[in-house]
């Protein structure tokens, strides 16, 4: 294990990732990713090294990451003040870290730094980070984690796996995310953090070099503010052993519909002809098609020319069906196996009100609070009637089995619903009627399908905190779609969050309105 871990140290240091332990340094700057100049927020290790997507920050399972983040914004075009969610961990006795601002946390002022600490005891895979303060991750915080397991299950399929390996899929907007509207169409689709848009300039495309014959983990990763995207690349199938975090089953596919924060590992085996391949990421909206090289990047095995592929969209036949997907260990959902047996059962129907351009769940708007959620409990209340923003906390007691069932087809569908602080088990997947108690796929993100769908899932009430579950689509959690589950309140009351944390909250409340 010590080798696996000197040797994954190495690998980092290489290519330029975060430790799990160092500083997150926030800031602006201008970049062209598709060719387009404007000013973003970017992460970086240093202010030197600020990136689009940011840094890979790694981690090895059982481990604790200590993470400075360091906000120096100073664009006011864009928010100025940020929070971080580290999307995926459980953050088992450790919600104050979660991220989301209003929730958990108040946002870190500018000229300020925050520490997260939290550990990775029980959880490895692929993970990433963004901003959880309004829409600010659709200016450019986004990026990828991993936490290496030594004794991954599936380590005898794969021979490299590394920062090389991960393909993130992002979509870009030329105006920040304040001034660009309630849900702008992207501009264009990045991957690995570089792309094309419609009557742009030919700007380099992001390429992978594999060698011939060799078996790669690839993490993909989806860091989208909106689209999903149909992935595919030409000439390949993909072996898919990992869903959210969550080892699996291993299945062969040759192309995955992947929502805004879903992520999953497959193995390439790279047995084609030497030559370029395209590798496609075609999104639900915006400018869709590859005319040009958008929507693409390109695997080229060692040995081929420097040029663009001319390879077709084939195999194309087999693609991913959610309900295929089964977890390696411990798959059956908890409970008794029945729609409707869960010990706490709940209905979430989501409508958009259109006097006021806002989404509700069961009637309830949802806008952030200005005391988060976490400080309202710590400060006495303790019950859903106490709490704000009124009738969207929803209070779940401890060891119980949760059953969610959420109806698709509301305005902006398909909505790709995060629930924080768990895995669950889907039971009903989006485009299917039958219920799976005894091998659903185990997943943080998933997509809520259409008017004929009544995706539920299921999970254990284990974890104490209060775990904010919205929807993805970040423009849709700005407009309120979302709830908090206030999960074992009497055990939340008596968490001490670290003296730091204290004083987010009145840090921030004395920031001026306009340098927020």
């Amino acid at each position: 294990m010590l080798r696996f871990v000197f040797l994954a140290q190495l690998v980092a240091a290489a290519l330029g990732a975060i430790g799990p332990i160092g500083n997150v340094h926030i800031a602006n700057q201008v970049i062209q990713p598709d060719g387009f100049s404007r000013s973003a927020v970017l992460a970086g290790a240093s202010a030197s090294t600020l990136s689009f997507p940011g840094p890979v920050i790694w981690g090895v399972k059982g481990g604790i990451f200590w993470l400075n983040v360091q906000d120096a914004l100073t664009d006011a075009t864009m928010l100025r003040s940020t929070s971080i969610h580290w999307h995926g961990f459980f953050q088992a006795g450790s919600a104050w870290a979660d991220g989301p601002a209003g929730v958990t946390q108040c946002p870190i002022a500018p000229g300020h730094s925050f520490l997260y600490k939290f550990s990775a005891a029980s959880q490895a895979g692929t993970f990433w980070y963004h901003s959880h303060h309004l829409s600010q991750y659709c200016d450019g915080l986004r990026g990828a984690m991993v936490v290496y397991d030594p004794f991954d299950p599936h380590r005898s399929r794969y021979g490299i796996d590394n920062e090389a390996t991960i393909i993130t899929l992002a979509d870009w907007y030329h105006t920040p995310a304040p001034s660009a509207g309630l849900v702008p169409t992207p501009d264009s689709t990045l991957i690995n953090g570089k792309g094309r848009y419609a009557g742009g300039p030919v700007t380099p495309l992001a390429t992978i070099v594999v060698n011939r014959n060799r078996r790669y983990r690839f993490r993909l990763v989806s860091i989208s503010c909106d689209p999903n995207y149909t992935f595919s690349i030409d000439g390949h199938t993909m072996t898919i052993i990992e869903v959210d975090s969550v080892n699996i089953v291993p299945i062969t596919v040759d192309s995955i519909q992947i929502f805004a924060g879903q992520r999953y590992s497959f193995v390439l085996n790279t047995n084609q002809p030497v030559a370029n391949y395209w590798i496609r990421a075609n999104p639900n909206l915006g400018t869709t098609g590859f005319a040009g090289g958008l929507n693409s990047a390109i695997l080229r095995y060692n040995g081929a020319p420097d040029a663009d592929p001319i390879s077709s969209q084939t195999p194309n036949s087999a693609p991913l069906l959610e309900t295929n997907l089964h977890p390696l260990t411990n798959p059956a959902a908890p409970g008794v196996p029945t729609v409707g047996a869960a010990d706490v059962n709940i209905n979430l129907d989501i409508l958009f009100d259109f006097a006021s351009l806002k989404f509700k769940v069961n009637s309830a708007l949802f806008e952030e609070p200005s005391v988060p959620v976490l400080l309202q409990i710590l400060s006495g209340a303790t019950s859903p009637a106490a709490l704000l923003p009124a009738g969207s906390i929803y209070s779940l007691p401890k060891n119980k089995v949760v059953e969610i069932s959420i109806p698709g087809g509301s305005v902006g569908s398909p909505h790709p619903i995060h629930l924080h602080g768990h895995a669950f088990s889907v039971v009903r997947s989006a485009g299917s009627s039958t219920y799976n108690y005894a091998n659903p796929v185990q997943r943080d993100v998933v997509n809520i399908g259409d008017a004929s769908d009544n995706v539920t899932i299921r999970f254990q009430t284990d974890n104490p905190g209060p775990w904010i579950m919205h929807c993805h689509i970040d423009w849709h959690l700005v407009l309120g779609l979302s709830v908090v589950f206030a999960e074992d309140i009497p055990t939340i009351a008596s968490s001490d969050p670290p003296t730091a944390w204290d004083q987010l909250c009145p840090i921030y409340d004395e920031l001026p309105h306009g340098t927020r």
